[in-house]
């Protein structure tokens, strides 16, 4: 991609993410996403209904009377986008492709995190991990990985979910909050996705399209599989044959549920032809209910 096209579209997904950011996602992901970690503030007097865990008993004994710590919460996350770049997210018969929407999405997540003082990272991931950029922050940071987003070509054409989670546990060491983005069409990653949100707080974004879950009456079409490039005929004007790929989608969907609510991990669905910014908010609030 020449530079000036990749700046305007840089530029173009700037404006409109960090607006979203600014104006919906920055108070409910506040909310949601505070930090976990605990830090010693001040020193003050014992009040009824305070902590005894809490006392400082040599202040208390230095005055003779009960002093308690005070503690404020660590506002500072690590915030790790974990992007599926595989060839199959280049595929979407309507608005966008799912790859479009997982930029904006990430974009969308970045933004609120760096206006709320986080790190933000990021893995690149196929078959492979394709790259990592480690956590930092920063206005210059976010639009480094806003241009990867948009310019990124992964060398393979596969997915392996399971490997990019093993990746990510093993690399981030302290606890961090993270986003799984992906159409998910993978399968045994079970145990893996259960280690990753046990160390850390994963959440999946499932981006996917309408023709992925059901099959028209078009006739006799050619389809190419974008991950292994295998090229068949499928006369999609036949009855049994939609059936039986409404049947694999159907199993595939209870397959990623199954699997989502064993390990604990919250999802969010979004498909390529809504809008994706009342399905995040809805995740945020729901989360925001829990806490």
């Amino acid at each position: 991609m020449e530079a000036s096209e990749l700046f305007k579209k840089v530029r173009k997904i700037e404006i409109k993410t960090r607006g979203l950011s600014h104006h919906i996602f920055s108070g409910q992901y506040h909310s949601v996403f505070k930090g976990r970690g605990m830090a010693f503030s001040e020193v003050r007097e014992y009040q009824y209904g305070d902590d005894i865990r809490n006392i400082d008993w040599n202040v208390t004994a230095r005055f003779n009377h009960p002093y308690i710590k005070v503690f404020d919460e660590e506002r500072e996350l690590t915030v790790m986008l974990l992007i599926d770049v595989s060839s199959s997210n280049l595929f979407g018969t309507s608005k966008a492709l799912k790859q479009e929407i997982i930029t904006e999405i990430s974009a969308v997540l970045a933004f609120s995190a760096i206006q709320n003082n986080d790190k933000v990272g990021v893995i690149f991931f196929s078959n492979k991990i394709e790259k990592f950029i480690p956590p930092k922050k920063g206005t210059s940071h976010i639009l480094r990985i806003i241009r990867e987003l948009i310019d990124f070509r992964a060398t393979n054409h596969e997915t392996d979910i399971a490997g990019a989670l093993r990746y990510f546990t093993n690399v981030i060491k302290k606890r961090c909050t993270a986003f799984l983005l992906s159409d998910f069409l993978d399968k045994g990653f079970e145990e893996a996705i259960r280690i990753a949100n046990r160390k850390h707080d994963l959440i999946a974004v499932n981006v996917y399209d309408q023709r992925e879950t059901e099959m028209p009456d078009a006739g006799l079409v050619r389809m190419r599989n974008a991950e292994t490039g295998q090229r068949i005929w499928v006369d999609t004007s036949d009855g049994r044959t939609r059936q039986a790929y409404g049947a694999w989608a159907a199993r595939q969907s209870r397959y990623l549920s199954d699997v989502f609510i064993k390990s604990g991990v919250d999802v969010v669905k979004i498909r390529t032809d809504q809008d994706y910014v009342k399905p995040l908010i809805g995740l945020f609030r729901k989360r925001s209910a829990r806490r």
